[in-house]
């Protein structure tokens, strides 16, 4: 049986695309292991699916001078020891990296060992730990055209993103079931990401009244931040999260609003939703959402808003253009090209 053992964390973004792949090879004859930090979401995630989860050390990657670095050189360092040991250990043909700060540590203790290392890069540009790893790697796959002119060519090749087949076998019908929707009003889902976006919930939440003559709407608001004051609304669910019922509330939904992270955009342009974008300004990131969203509405896929700019007249003329031109952009959608990665990377893998 062969043996591969996925890393990747920081966020869901590094997680979820593992998550679609590792639900192929389990129809497979492969042993599947993860090595992930301590208290990532990436452990949260991977025992929900029953996969052997391995903890390292990690410390994070920054942009910027700060005391922090020192110490954190150490964590990676032990990093490098911890996962030398779990891979002495299992001993896989393969390891498949997608990125985030403790994915670094893994990518070069699997060089060191001799095992052949694949990454996927989602985003526009080359995260800060896929830039470390990429001379470790011996393929690599990106989401974006664009993005092949940052790596070597060699061994570098544009695929799209692997999109997890059960998101897109959802039931409209169970979705507004599940919610207690009808049918006369659209659906409009918020998705601020795994941590949820403040910015996003307030602008939602303080045009509550305006967006329900229009919508019914699902608020994906993240951990610790359910209101009290909107529960019970009709028209209006909250959650911090949705797992197995995700897909069927993206069947059911005509609209999102969502962040620029790659992962979801990919999975909302192949289900055909329109989106309006608002990604992390680029003081809460190195400025990959706004580049990934610039790309989509370009495109014609979405609009964009920056954070800096989303004021309530904005936001609800916004709405107003998607609208007015949601056939249009979901004919465009219907006109992309890109295929599910899964198919390739799988093929990949097998060559191991």
């Amino acid at each position: 049986m062969k043996k591969i053992v996925f890393t990747g964390g920081g966020s869901a973004g590094h997680v979820t695309p593992n998550i679609a792949i590792i639900n192929e090879l389990n129809k497979q004859d492969w042993d599947i292991s993860y090595i992930g930090s301590k208290a990532g979401i990436e452990k949260d995630l991977i025992e929900k699916i029953d996969i052997p989860y391995h903890s390292i050390s990690s410390g994070k990657l920054r942009r910027y001078l700060s005391k922090e670095n020192v110490k954190d050189i150490f964590k990676v360092l032990k990093g490098c020891y911890d996962a030398r040991k779990v891979l002495k250990k299992i001993k896989p043909n393969v390891v498949f990296s997608k990125g985030g700060f403790v994915s670094v540590p893994v990518v070069i203790a699997a060089r060191q060992l001799k095992i052949p290392v694949i990454l996927h890069e989602s985003d526009l540009t080359p995260g800060l730990a896929n830039k470390l790893s990429v001379r470790f790697a011996s393929k690599i796959f990106t989401s974006f055209e664009e993005t092949l002119q940052y790596l070597p060519t060699e061994k570098s090749k544009a695929i799209g993103s692997p999109i997890r087949k059960e998101i897109l076998s959802g039931s409209q019908a169970k979705g507004k079931l599940f919610l207690g929707f009808t049918s006369q009003k659209p659906i409009l889902t918020v998705m601020g990401g795994s941590l949820g976006a403040k910015k996003i919930n307030e602008v939602v939440r303080n045009n509550f009244d305006t967006l329900l003559q229009t919508y019914q709407i699902v608020h994906l608001c993240g951990k610790g931040n359910l209101s009290e004051e909107h529960e019970g609304i009709k028209g209006y669910k909250q959650f911090e999260y949705v797992y197995e019922e995700l897909a069927d509330i993206l069947a059911a939904t005509e609209v999102v609003i969502t962040r620029g992270g790659s992962n979801s955009i990919f999975e909302f342009l192949a289900l055909r939703i329109p989106m309006v974008i608002i990604p992390l300004t680029k003081q809460q990131s190195r400025g990959d959402q706004i580049l990934n969203g610039k790309v989509f509405t370009e495109n014609g896929y979405s609009y964009m808003i920056e954070e800096e700019s989303l004021t309530k007249d904005h936001f609800l003329h916004t709405l107003k253009e998607i609208q007015r031109n949601r056939a249009l952009m979901i004919e465009k959608m219907q006109q992309n090209k890109s295929k599910n990665a899964l198919e390739e990377i799988i093929k990949e893998l097998n060559r191991y």
